[in-house]
């Protein structure tokens, strides 16, 4: 199937809306009345257009094949040995034949068009009536998304084809390649579009100025490496722009950080002002790759709804060594060793005591009586999953101070930085370097899809240690033993070394036979 005709099912799939619960903004109409021309004629229907792409098939079929699979263990933080495709992203053998890969291209390119076919929807048929406001800040939602799944699209592949138009599809299947430049740059253009249109506040759930303030902080922030001159400079300009955008966040927001960090991940504080952007799931069960299915990667050894979760996945051994004794809240919060408990999981048998060696916690809320949820299955969890937070904003504010800087001790970066450090329960720093600031990176945000980000980031101006972070890490699992010390077992076969290629996904193969010109040299978009 052409890349076309995969973008075209994977949209009427998507604009398949789900019922939701009662206590989310997401009240999706039927597909026969969004898609029928008496749609987009008030208010509400553009509140109710753009609601349905906070969630559905093409988060779901993300969350299952490729969320944790790319972003962590793909970076290193977790494995899963469960089958060929795992094992491949785990030892860097990755083809375009993997399932996790081409499932994030078809999900981006899925989310991506749903998001042009509400704008340009929006755009033709929305009445005078409607204020400039509200039409003007639906499709700002649909462009905050947009940019979302460009800037992936971008961090994983680098040349990847811009479609604006279902149309361009239609009147000319065969699509080249963009040049990466470009697609940040569109990333950009999509972000500052949103940060000047969306409101300061909202609904729980919907994303505003701050979300896109932020999501272009960090996209600045990504983009400053790209063309790195001699000596791993970044481009002072875009690490200012990021400075500039993270810092109103920081500053003009009135947001802050909840005082637990393991409270940001349960369920009872669903969408606190900390989540700048989530999936917004309902736990109605609408069966296999239609809902959040984060909750099978759990080994805590409750069921839901009848149903056991069966896929274990696991912190690799060295994710184990980069939480020192101090770090034990954001660990435990993360991560599930032996003999913790849960009191929040299956409260009906008065929790867990977690008897695995280690495994996953973020993620796992539990079963369908602790969240009040009846209907919530093993395919449909109630969390609502965070893509972007504002401990994410923090630390890309102190980044791009620190910049081409090897260490700061800059007033403004150390507040920042420290806020996430001390929320943690340890003792503030007095000074910031390159390695410490990846590290907090890495443990603050472990199991939300970024380190792996975080790496191409680094491999764009200092491709040597990117790379040596890569082939140094103990990409295996462990076992505890009485006295609680982990011992490294060994791999899920045998890792290839890592290279500069290795940090860009080949594009699926069915792709490439379907559209030949994505092997050609890319091209401009602007």
């Amino acid at each position: 199937m052409k890349l076309k005709s995969k973008i075209i099912y994977l949209t009427v799939a998507i604009a398949g809306l789900l019922a939701s619960c009662s206590d989310t903004f997401l009240d999706r109409p039927p597909l026969s009345n969004i898609s029928s021309g008496n749609f987009y004629q008030t208010s509400e229907d553009l509140r109710l257009a753009t609601a349905a792409l906070y969630a559905g098939a093409q988060w779901g079929s993300l969350s299952y094949f490729s969320f944790l699979q790319i972003g962590e263990v793909m970076s290193g933080n977790m494995i899963l040995g469960y089958n060929d495709d795992a094992v491949q992203i785990n030892n860097f053998a990755v083809t375009g034949l993997n399932s996790a890969v081409i499932t994030y291209w078809r999900s981006m390119y899925a989310v991506i068009q749903h998001c042009n076919i509400t704008i340009n929807a929006i755009t033709e048929k929305a009445p005078n009536t409607i204020s400039a406001e509200e039409i003007n800040g639906a499709i700002a939602e649909a462009k905050f998304i947009r940019g979302y799944a460009y800037l992936n699209l971008a961090v994983l592949w680098g040349d990847v084809p811009i479609i604006e138009d279902l149309n361009d599809l239609i009147n000319d299947p065969l699509k080249e390649r963009n040049i990466a430049d470009d697609v940040y740059q569109f990333v950009v253009n999509d972000l500052t579009y949103a940060t000047k249109y969306l409101p300061v506040s909202d609904e729980k759930g919907r994303v505003t100025t701050w979300s896109a303030q932020g999501l272009l902080a960090k996209t600045y922030l990504t983009w400053s490496g790209l063309n790195s001159i001699s000596g791993g400079q970044r481009n002072e300009a875009l690490l200012d722009s990021a400075k500039l955008y993270a810092g109103n966040v920081c500053h003009d927001s009135g947001l802050e950080l909840m005082d637990s960090y393991e409270d940001v991940f349960k369920y009872e504080f669903t969408d606190d002002e900390e989540i700048l952007f989530s999936l917004q799931w309902s736990p109605v069960d609408q069966g296999w790759l239609n809902g959040n299915m984060l909750q099978l990667f759990s080994s805590a050894g409750f069921s839901i709804n009848g149903v056991t979760p069966w896929f274990g996945i696991r912190p690799t051994y060295d994710m184990y060594l980069q939480y020192s004794e101090a770090d034990s809240v954001r660990r435990k919060a993360t991560f599930m060793y032996k003999g913790d408990h849960y009191a929040e999981l299956n409260q009906e048998k008065g929790g867990v005591d977690y008897t695995g060696d280690a495994g996953l916690k973020k993620h796992i809320v539990g079963n369908e009586k602790d969240v009040n949820a009846p209907t919530m299955g093993v395919f449909s969890s109630a969390e609502h999953t965070p893509l972007l937070r504002l401990s994410d904003v923090y630390l890309v504010y102190a980044e791009a101070i620190l910049g081409n800087n090897g260490s700061t001790s800059d007033a403004e970066a150390l507040l920042y930085f420290n806020k996430v450090h001390k929320r943690a329960g340890l003792e503030a720093v007095t000074e910031i370097n390159d390695d410490a600031m990846l590290r907090e990176r890495r443990i603050e945000l472990a199991a939300e899809s970024q380190y792996w980000m975080d790496l191409v980031r680094l491999s764009y101006y200092n491709p040597t240690k990117a790379i040596g972070l890569l082939n140094g890490g103990e990409r295996v699992i462990f076992t505890l033993n009485d006295a609680g010390v982990a011992e490294p077992q060994d791999a899920y076969g045998i890792i290839t070394p890592a290279n500069i290629n290795t940090f860009k996904l080949p594009i699926p193969s069915d792709e490439i036979t379907a559209d030949p010109k994505l092997l050609d040299e890319p091209v401009p978009y602007f």
